[in-house]
């Protein structure tokens, strides 16, 4: 073994709603990681906490009722059930608002400023005259200038854009709904531009990144000057106020991430360890499993951070995918949207663990959840094959035990003990798919095994001859060992292989522990035979994953038709409700406001490419005669081919303020529909109608 010292975090949960599905992703890989080391005898500490702080923590308190700090607390406690349904088990789990992180953020705050990366603005920033408050980026939505895509927060879109809230088209409030104000206000900000040559760096040469990953740095942000970030909120505000900034708080992305060094700081406390010791030691590795949607904040500005404050740097950030089910977003209107406590209340988590370890590559793909497949693949690995060899071995070991010498199996424990570096390779690199597919090779084995010794059968010999009061004592005992050789063998190439998927699979482990009275402690517990140990009464390990626990997981996350026309809910054309349920209505506005929207029929007469752009093209649009505008439209995905657009008619938004974007002037916004990506399709109006024709 090793001398390795390894700090691991997962992306903190926000302390604002329930864990679902799609958050087990990660903190599934994570523990899986974490247990592979451990088992390995590896110094591997797992830390994480809730993120608790920003106006929205003060709005849903406020709703129920209680105060910020009783509102994350109850939080916390729903969040830890969940993670332990899952059997994801934390070194410590902390809180963004501990008075470790506030010492942590007050002491990195001190180093940023003397390296004079803290720079004092004053900027226009959204007001609600409703609430009567400044608005947090989170509770400010509207279009995405880059992608166009609607219902965007007020700091990044779901395209992985990065911008400053007043780059929001149409922007509104989240809260109350009000069109917004601007209104001057002094910030801070930290200027993580001065770090660019060192980020360059970093990126570039480091090996903390994905391939993808680096290279998407160097192509979104990198290649121009990086913004500076807006570090500080107004009062009100829930969250830990600047010392040198009265009446100001720090924005909740700042001390977010240090919530990982609280949540270890308060472990450090917990244990008799020295902080530094793990944050200022060259030799430990730093690893944070993050989703790829907060790339930027994990990547650039917690980077500068850390090394501004004399901090390890990340050692590994491992960037993964969102999950889909069966193909598409998680739906709530379809039961697809589970929540954690929902699926334990039908499903067994182990399902769960090895179907998202079995479609984890340690690359940023999504990762889609298949229902039908989950049901398949568990029944037929799991059951099938794995738990197989100890539901048809294990009753036969109860009487005969173990062997005192491992028998000849033909090379099928060495065979499989000699897969050990190659699966921990693996596993060392998130690619546990791999390692599940050597793992099961074993298990194909070990099973055809069984079928040509046939232990039923020498069972039967046995007791027959036990019948026979003319055997001999030597036929009895040969039968006898015969029988428990095989058993011997099979249980051992079964322990074998769950010591192997131990990391995915801890239930089962401990399982396994209780039928064969041992421990599984380490990983080398793969590479020697157990013998001579009593093997307990065989108690069913895994049952088969049935379509009924599964639609009634879906059905109860399905939202109930209390208070809504049922009549409503069916149609000839059967439309269904997805769209409504992803995108919301919008609040009710007077004609007046409408009016205001000057709409007018448009010819897309030119079509290109942006090829340093993800996802606009560049199109022209004549309004009739000599009128025309340059937009650029996020629907690249959608429309591959641009050259087939020229000549379409479409509806175009006329009198919106041109905005100055990074490829060059957009002049308006053609009309289109759908979620996003290649989903997304764009208006005609019917044949007849001519550019230049006001739509009414």
């Amino acid at each position: 073994m090793s001398d390795r010292k390894i700090l691991v975090t997962s992306a903190l949960p926000y302390a604002n709603g329930d864990i679902h599905i799609g958050h087990l992703v990660e903190y599934i890989q994570t523990d899986v990681w974490v247990r592979f080391q451990k088992m390995r005898g590896e110094n591997c500490r797992y830390f994480c906490a809730d993120d608790t702080h920003g106006a929205a923590i003060t709005i849903s308190a406020r709703k129920k009722g209680v105060s910020e700090e009783e509102f994350i607390a109850d939080v916390k406690e729903a969040h830890t059930a969940d993670f332990a349904g899952f059997g994801i088990e934390f070194d410590n789990y902390g809180s963004t608002n501990s008075p470790q992180n506030r010492r942590c953020c007050e002491e990195i705050w001190g180093k940023l400023r003397e390296a004079g990366l803290i720079v004092k603005r004053e900027i226009e920033q959204f007001y609600d005259p409703v609430e009567k408050r400044f608005l947090a980026d989170r509770f400010i939505k509207g279009t995405c200038p880059v992608c166009g895509k609607k219902d965007q927060y007020g700091d990044s879109c779901e395209c992985g854009a990065v911008y400053e809230p007043t780059q929001l088209i149409q922007p509104k409030s989240a809260i109350s709904g009000a069109d917004l104000e601007l209104r001057k206000a002094e910030h801070l900000f930290v200027d993580i531009e001065q770090c660019h040559a060192f980020l360059d760096d970093w990126v570039e040469n480091s090996g903390a990144l994905q391939p993808e990953v680096a290279n998407y740095l160097k192509g979104q942000f990198l290649s121009s000057d990086l913004y500076a970030w807006d570090i500080s909120r107004p009062a009100p505000y829930f969250g830990f106020e600047i010392p040198d900034f009265p009446g100001n708080y720090w924005y909740v992305w700042y001390d977010a991430p240090i919530g990982y060094m609280g949540s270890s700081a308060q472990w450090c406390e917990e244990h008799g360890e020295n902080f530094d010791d793990w944050w200022r030691n060259p030799n430990v590795e730093i690893h944070h499993f993050i989703g790829k949607d907060i790339t930027y904040f994990h990547t650039l500005f917690w980077p500068t951070t850390l090394k501004t404050a004399g901090y390890n740097l990340p050692s590994k950030v491992h960037i993964h995918g969102f999950l889909t089910v069966d193909g598409e977003k998680m739906s709530k209107s379809k039961g697809t949207f589970i929540l954690a406590k929902t699926y334990l209340k039908h499903l067994d988590p182990s399902y769960l663990r090895y179907f998202f370890s079995s479609k984890t590559s340690g690359r940023v793909d999504d990762l889609d959840l298949n229902l039908e497949e989950m049901e398949l693949k568990v029944n037929a690995d799991l059951v099938g094959v794995v738990v197989n060899l100890a539901s048809r071995t294990a009753k036969f070991a109860t009487t005969t035990g173990l062997s005192e010498v491992y028998p000849d199996d033909g090379g099928l424990f060495a065979e499989a003990a000699s897969k050990s570096e190659e699966i921990a390779a693996a596993y060392e690199t998130c690619d546990y798919g791999k390692a599940i597919r050597l793992i099961l090779e074993c298990g194909y084995r070990a099973n055809q095994y069984v079928e040509n010794n046939a232990p039923w059968t020498l069972n039967k010999v046995w007791k027959n001859l036990e019948k026979d009061e003319s055997a001999t004592v030597e036929a009895r005992e040969e039968a006898k060992r015969r029988l428990q050789d095989v058993a011997t063998i099979s249980l051992n190439l079964f322990r074998q292989i769950v010591v192997y998927l131990a990391p995915i699979l801890p239930d089962l482990a401990k399982k396994t522990e209780n039928l064969l009275n041992t421990k599984i402690t380490s990983w080398n517990d793969a590479q020697t035979p157990l013998l001579g140990v009593k093997v307990n009464e065989y108690v069913h390990m895994m049952t088969r994953v049935s379509k009924e626990g599964i639609q009634a997981m879906i059905e109860e996350s399905k939202p109930t038709l209390e208070g809504k026309d049922e009549s409503a809910q069916t149609s000839p054309w059967n439309d269904s409700a997805q769209p409504l349920e992803d995108e919301p209505l919008a609040d009710v506005i007077s004609i007046d406001d409408f009016m205001k929207v000057d709409l007018r029929v448009g010819r897309i007469v030119e079509a290109e490419q942006v090829p340093e752009a993800r996802k606009l093209l560049k199109l022209k649009i004549s309004l009739g005669g000599t009128e025309t505008r340059q937009v650029f439209a996020g629907i690249k995905a959608a429309y591959p081919e641009p050259e087939k657009l020229v000549g379409r008619l479409v509806a175009f938004v006329a009198n919106l303020q041109p905005r100055q974007m990074k490829f060059g002037l957009s002049e308006g916004m053609i009309v289109a529909a759908g979620p996003g990506g290649p989903d997304v399709f764009v208006l005609s109006p019917d044949e007849g109608a001519k550019p230049g024709m006001r739509l009414h």
